[in-house]
Protein backbone atom coordinates (compact mmCIF):
# COMPACT_ATOMS: atom_id res chain seq x y z
CA UNK A 1 0.00 0.00 0.00
CA UNK A 2 1.57 3.31 -1.01
CA UNK A 3 1.50 5.35 2.20
CA UNK A 4 2.68 8.92 2.47
CA UNK A 5 2.01 12.24 4.18
CA UNK A 6 -0.77 13.65 1.99
CA UNK A 7 -4.42 13.79 3.00
CA UNK A 8 -5.32 10.72 0.93
CA UNK A 9 -2.51 8.46 2.18
CA UNK A 10 -1.25 10.28 5.29
CA UNK A 11 -1.01 9.36 8.99
CA UNK A 12 -4.81 9.52 9.50
CA UNK A 13 -5.24 6.78 6.90
CA UNK A 14 -2.36 4.45 7.80
CA UNK A 15 -4.37 2.28 10.20
CA UNK A 16 -6.62 1.09 7.38
CA UNK A 17 -3.76 -0.91 5.89
CA UNK A 18 -1.57 -1.14 9.01
CA UNK A 19 -3.90 -1.77 11.98
CA UNK A 20 -1.07 -1.60 14.54
CA UNK A 21 -0.95 2.16 13.78
CA UNK A 22 -3.91 2.37 16.18
CA UNK A 23 -2.03 0.35 18.86
CA UNK A 24 -1.39 1.43 22.45
CA UNK A 25 2.38 1.88 22.12
CA UNK A 26 2.57 4.25 19.17
CA UNK A 27 5.10 7.02 18.49
CA UNK A 28 5.79 9.88 18.49
CA UNK A 29 4.32 11.29 21.71
CA UNK A 30 4.33 14.60 23.51
CA UNK A 31 6.84 14.61 26.34
CA UNK A 32 5.52 16.70 29.19
CA UNK A 33 7.65 17.49 32.25
CA UNK A 34 4.63 17.04 34.51
CA UNK A 35 4.22 13.43 33.41
CA UNK A 36 7.87 12.41 33.25
CA UNK A 37 9.39 10.21 35.91
CA UNK A 38 13.04 10.76 36.91
CA UNK A 39 14.71 7.35 37.04
CA UNK A 40 17.95 7.35 39.01
CA UNK A 41 18.80 3.87 37.76
CA UNK A 42 19.09 5.05 34.13
CA UNK A 43 22.70 4.86 32.94
CA UNK A 44 24.51 7.13 30.51
CA UNK A 45 24.41 5.89 26.90
CA UNK A 46 27.47 5.46 24.68
CA UNK A 47 27.87 5.25 20.93
CA UNK A 48 30.98 3.95 19.24
CA UNK A 49 30.62 4.36 15.51
CA UNK A 50 33.11 3.30 12.84
CA UNK A 51 33.21 5.98 10.10
CA UNK A 52 34.09 3.22 7.63
CA UNK A 53 30.64 1.68 8.13
CA UNK A 54 28.86 4.53 6.30
CA UNK A 55 27.80 3.34 2.85
CA UNK A 56 25.23 5.37 0.93
CA UNK A 57 22.86 8.32 1.11
CA UNK A 58 19.41 7.91 -0.43
CA UNK A 59 16.26 9.86 -1.25
CA UNK A 60 13.48 7.27 -0.95
CA UNK A 61 10.71 9.79 -1.58
CA UNK A 62 9.87 9.89 2.14
CA UNK A 63 13.13 11.10 3.71
CA UNK A 64 16.86 11.49 3.27
CA UNK A 65 18.54 8.36 4.66
CA UNK A 66 22.15 7.34 5.28
CA UNK A 67 22.78 3.57 5.35
CA UNK A 68 25.51 1.81 7.34
CA UNK A 69 27.10 -1.62 7.22
CA UNK A 70 25.38 -3.58 9.99
CA UNK A 71 26.72 -7.04 9.18
CA UNK A 72 28.66 -7.13 12.47
CA UNK A 73 29.02 -5.05 15.67
CA UNK A 74 30.88 -2.30 13.89
CA UNK A 75 28.94 0.81 14.95
CA UNK A 76 27.02 0.33 18.17
CA UNK A 77 24.90 2.03 20.81
CA UNK A 78 24.86 0.73 24.37
CA UNK A 79 24.05 1.79 27.93
CA UNK A 80 21.16 4.05 28.85
CA UNK A 81 17.97 1.97 29.07
CA UNK A 82 19.32 -0.69 26.70
CA UNK A 83 19.86 -4.31 27.81
CA UNK A 84 22.86 -4.80 25.52
CA UNK A 85 24.60 -3.59 22.39
CA UNK A 86 22.52 -2.36 19.41
CA UNK A 87 23.91 -2.03 15.86
CA UNK A 88 23.53 1.14 13.81
CA UNK A 89 21.64 0.47 10.57
CA UNK A 90 20.58 3.88 9.25
CA UNK A 91 19.86 7.49 10.09
CA UNK A 92 17.19 9.72 8.59
CA UNK A 93 15.43 13.04 9.11
CA UNK A 94 11.93 14.41 9.56
CA UNK A 95 11.23 18.07 8.78
CA UNK A 96 8.48 20.58 8.09
CA UNK A 97 7.51 22.97 5.32
CA UNK A 98 8.76 25.89 7.46
CA UNK A 99 11.11 26.35 10.43
CA UNK A 100 8.37 26.39 13.08
CA UNK A 101 7.47 22.70 12.81
CA UNK A 102 8.85 19.41 11.54
CA UNK A 103 9.88 17.36 14.58
CA UNK A 104 7.86 14.28 15.47
CA UNK A 105 8.20 14.33 19.25
CA UNK A 106 6.92 17.44 21.01
CA UNK A 107 8.41 18.67 24.31
CA UNK A 108 6.17 20.71 26.64
CA UNK A 109 4.17 21.94 23.65
CA UNK A 110 7.26 22.82 21.59
CA UNK A 111 7.67 21.35 18.12
CA UNK A 112 11.17 21.74 16.65
CA UNK A 113 12.14 22.40 13.02
CA UNK A 114 13.23 18.81 12.51
CA UNK A 115 14.22 15.52 14.09
CA UNK A 116 17.11 13.17 13.37
CA UNK A 117 16.62 9.44 14.03
CA UNK A 118 19.52 7.02 14.38
CA UNK A 119 18.10 3.54 14.09
CA UNK A 120 19.80 0.54 15.74
CA UNK A 121 18.79 -3.12 16.08
CA UNK A 122 19.45 -5.80 18.66
CA UNK A 123 21.91 -8.37 17.24
CA UNK A 124 20.77 -11.05 19.65
CA UNK A 125 18.17 -11.63 16.91
CA UNK A 126 19.30 -13.26 13.68
CA UNK A 127 18.74 -10.20 11.49
CA UNK A 128 17.07 -6.80 11.29
CA UNK A 129 13.71 -8.13 10.04
CA UNK A 130 13.59 -10.56 12.95
CA UNK A 131 14.45 -7.76 15.42
CA UNK A 132 11.57 -5.61 14.16
CA UNK A 133 9.17 -8.30 15.40
CA UNK A 134 10.45 -8.17 19.01
CA UNK A 135 9.57 -5.67 21.72
CA UNK A 136 13.27 -5.10 22.49
CA UNK A 137 14.36 -5.33 18.86
CA UNK A 138 15.06 -1.71 17.95
CA UNK A 139 16.59 1.35 19.64
CA UNK A 140 16.24 4.82 18.14
CA UNK A 141 18.29 7.79 19.28
CA UNK A 142 16.27 10.94 18.46
CA UNK A 143 17.86 14.40 18.23
CA UNK A 144 15.89 17.61 17.69
CA UNK A 145 16.97 20.18 15.09
CA UNK A 146 16.48 23.75 16.26
CA UNK A 147 16.94 26.74 13.98
CA UNK A 148 19.42 29.20 15.46
CA UNK A 149 22.29 31.58 14.84
CA UNK A 150 25.23 29.20 15.29
CA UNK A 151 24.49 26.14 13.14
CA UNK A 152 26.34 22.90 13.73
CA UNK A 153 29.02 22.68 11.02
CA UNK A 154 28.85 18.88 11.15
CA UNK A 155 25.49 18.90 9.34
CA UNK A 156 27.30 20.20 6.27
CA UNK A 157 28.59 16.82 5.23
CA UNK A 158 25.09 15.38 4.80
CA UNK A 159 23.67 18.50 3.18
CA UNK A 160 26.51 18.69 0.63
CA UNK A 161 25.20 15.44 -0.84
CA UNK A 162 21.60 16.65 -1.22
CA UNK A 163 22.18 17.77 -4.82
CA UNK A 164 23.21 14.23 -5.75
CA UNK A 165 19.92 12.79 -4.46
CA UNK A 166 17.46 15.49 -5.50
CA UNK A 167 14.77 13.07 -6.71
CA UNK A 168 13.12 9.92 -5.38
CA UNK A 169 15.18 6.77 -5.89
CA UNK A 170 18.51 8.59 -6.21
CA UNK A 171 21.36 7.13 -4.18
CA UNK A 172 24.98 8.28 -3.84
CA UNK A 173 28.07 6.86 -2.13
CA UNK A 174 28.54 8.30 1.35
CA UNK A 175 31.81 6.92 2.71
CA UNK A 176 33.70 7.76 5.86
CA UNK A 177 31.13 9.41 8.11
CA UNK A 178 30.84 9.20 11.89
CA UNK A 179 27.32 10.28 12.90
CA UNK A 180 28.39 10.89 16.50
CA UNK A 181 29.71 14.28 15.30
CA UNK A 182 26.02 15.26 15.19
CA UNK A 183 25.42 14.67 18.91
CA UNK A 184 24.74 17.64 21.20
CA UNK A 185 27.11 18.22 24.13
CA UNK A 186 24.58 17.19 26.74
CA UNK A 187 23.52 13.54 26.71
CA UNK A 188 20.48 13.85 29.02
CA UNK A 189 17.54 11.90 27.64
CA UNK A 190 13.95 10.77 27.99
CA UNK A 191 13.11 7.15 27.26
CA UNK A 192 9.91 5.21 26.66
CA UNK A 193 8.65 2.20 24.72
CA UNK A 194 7.04 2.99 21.39
CA UNK A 195 6.84 2.31 17.69
CA UNK A 196 8.16 3.21 14.29
CA UNK A 197 6.67 6.53 13.15
CA UNK A 198 6.18 5.16 9.62
CA UNK A 199 4.13 2.15 8.46
CA UNK A 200 3.82 -0.60 9.42
CA UNK A 201 4.39 1.23 12.80
CA UNK A 202 5.66 -1.90 14.62
CA UNK A 203 5.80 -1.46 18.42
CA UNK A 204 9.38 -2.61 18.92
CA UNK A 205 11.29 0.57 19.76
CA UNK A 206 13.12 1.73 22.85
CA UNK A 207 13.21 5.48 22.25
CA UNK A 208 16.09 7.59 23.59
CA UNK A 209 15.07 11.21 22.97
CA UNK A 210 17.83 13.72 23.71
CA UNK A 211 16.87 16.77 25.71
CA UNK A 212 19.33 19.14 24.03
CA UNK A 213 18.67 19.95 20.37
CA UNK A 214 21.39 20.59 17.81
CA UNK A 215 21.39 23.97 16.10
CA UNK A 216 20.85 24.19 12.35
CA UNK A 217 20.46 27.24 10.12
CA UNK A 218 17.39 28.22 8.18
CA UNK A 219 19.42 27.61 5.00
CA UNK A 220 20.23 24.08 6.10
CA UNK A 221 16.54 23.31 6.66
CA UNK A 222 15.75 24.81 3.24
CA UNK A 223 18.31 22.42 1.74
CA UNK A 224 16.34 19.43 3.07
CA UNK A 225 13.16 20.93 1.63
CA UNK A 226 14.81 21.14 -1.80
CA UNK A 227 14.51 17.36 -2.15
CA UNK A 228 11.69 16.08 -4.36
CA UNK A 229 9.36 13.27 -3.33
CA UNK A 230 8.88 12.38 -6.99
CA UNK A 231 11.21 10.56 -9.38
CA UNK A 232 13.36 12.36 -11.94
CA UNK A 233 10.89 11.99 -14.82
CA UNK A 234 7.91 13.23 -12.74
CA UNK A 235 6.84 16.78 -11.75
CA UNK A 236 8.99 18.18 -8.94
CA UNK A 237 7.12 17.97 -5.63
CA UNK A 238 8.96 19.25 -2.57
CA UNK A 239 9.59 16.61 0.08
CA UNK A 240 8.25 18.42 3.18
CA UNK A 241 6.18 17.70 6.28
CA UNK A 242 7.30 14.08 6.51
CA UNK A 243 6.40 13.89 10.20
CA UNK A 244 3.70 11.94 12.02
CA UNK A 245 1.52 13.79 14.57
CA UNK A 246 1.80 12.78 18.22
CA UNK A 247 -0.04 9.66 19.34
CA UNK A 248 -1.87 8.95 22.61
CA UNK A 249 0.53 8.01 25.41
CA UNK A 250 -2.08 5.78 27.12
CA UNK A 251 -0.50 4.47 30.33
CA UNK A 252 3.11 4.40 29.25
CA UNK A 253 5.82 5.64 31.56
CA UNK A 254 8.23 8.22 30.16
CA UNK A 255 11.45 8.17 32.19
CA UNK A 256 14.13 10.86 32.35
CA UNK A 257 17.84 10.43 33.04
CA UNK A 258 18.01 13.93 34.60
Amino acid sequence: YPWGYDSDNGPDQWHKNYPIAKGRHQSPIEINNKEVHYDRSLLPWFASYDPGAAKTILNNGKTCRVMFDDSFDRSVLRGGPLPGVYRLRQLHFHWGSSDDHGSEHVVNGVRYAGELHLLHWNPKYSNYLDAVRRTDGIAVLAIFLQVGKTPKPEMKRILEEINAIKTKGKEAPFPNFDPSILFPKCHDYWTYHGSFTTPPCEECITWIVLREPIIVSSDQMAKLRSLSKNAENEPELPLVDNWRPTQPRHYRMVSASF
